[in-house]
């Protein structure tokens, strides 16, 4: 990638320190999970596309209280593939969360969340997404039950952006038994995301984990995202979620999922939204008190 140099311009990606031993405030860390996926996916490609779209961006924010300076931010590397050793998978990630308040982990597809809140620990889940995640089996589309019946309690998981016409009734019955908080799409429309966030975060409690499930955006920004529709949320409205989660000194993890980066556009349009979640939530954190 070919892009001009201005000292007076830094790059976001520069920010980004190599793996060290010692502490960081945010560390970014690959998953590259993708053969769950219930479409087929290269999903396992895009922790890579995320970084390299880094450096599309700057270090400025509009808000006053964002110095993103004063942030430690630490890149991981890839961790084992939960595809090939998900117990390896989880360890690796406890081991990177003991050193870093707030892991963002670049997936891979959604399967990856159960190994995000387990290695984490979280007590909480809050997932923007377009769907409910509770199918049968082990995939892309089961991390949300799997984790309710590894212990996690269902009433302390609120799911934003469920899509009309892309779930079930079956699952939607599964999700009011399980006790989850469901805040669809259509209530978004007349609600202020701050009082939305306000409300999950009451559900999800003290140690809360955030999956930005990106297929709970609109298909036209997002068309990288398999199962993405018309009518999902704004990236607007997903950056403005992103930047809530990382002031939230309560969330301890997050993870960006089901984006197949060698589907993406010709302008790279999904994994610089991604890139984008993971600048917000780093200034957004960089707010907490």
């Amino acid at each position: 990638m070919a892009l001009p140099h201005d000292p007076l311009w830094p790059r976001a990606a520069s920010l980004f320190s190599q793996k060290s031993e010692n502490q960081a405030d945010v560390t970014v860390v690959g998953v590259p999970a993708s053969q769950t996926s219930l479409s087929p996916t290269s999903a396992h490609q895009t922790p890579n596309a995320i970084r390299q779209a880094l450096q599309r961006y700057s270090t400025a924010h509009s808000d006053p209280r964002v110095n993103l300076e004063k942030v430690s931010l630490q890149d991981a590397g890839d961790i084992t593939s939960p595809d090939s050793d998900e117990v390896v998978a989880i360890s690796e990630l406890k081991s990177i969360a003991a050193k870093s308040s707030l892991v963002i982990a670049l997936g891979g597809d959604n399967s990856i969340t159960y190994c995000g809140v387990q290695a984490m620990q979280a007590t909480g889940l809050i997932t923007l997404d377009a769907h409910y995640d509770l199918r049968d089996g082990v995939s892309n589309g089961s991390p949300v039950r799997r984790l309710i019946e590894a212990g996690l309690s269902g009433k302390r998981v609120v799911q934003i952006g469920i899509a009309d016409f892309s779930n079930s009734t079956e699952y939607a019955k599964r999700a009011k038994d399980f006790g989850i908080t469901v805040i669809p799409r259509s209530e978004l429309r007349s609600k202020n995301i701050e009082d939305i966030w306000a409300i999950a975060l009451s559900v999800a409690g003290d140690k809360v984990f955030v999956d930005f499930d990106m297929d709970v955006c609109d298909r036209s920004v997002v068309p990288a995202c398999p199962a993405a529709a018309p009518g999902g949320i704004s990236a607007d409205e997903l950056r403005q979620f992103a930047f809530l989660a990382g002031s939230s000194p309560s969330v301890i993890g997050a993870d960006i999922t089901e984006i197949d980066a060698s589907k993406d556009s010709a302008d790279e349009r999904t994994v610089r939204l991604a890139a984008l979640v993971v600048l917000e939530m780093a200034a957004g954190f960089s707010t907490r008190p």
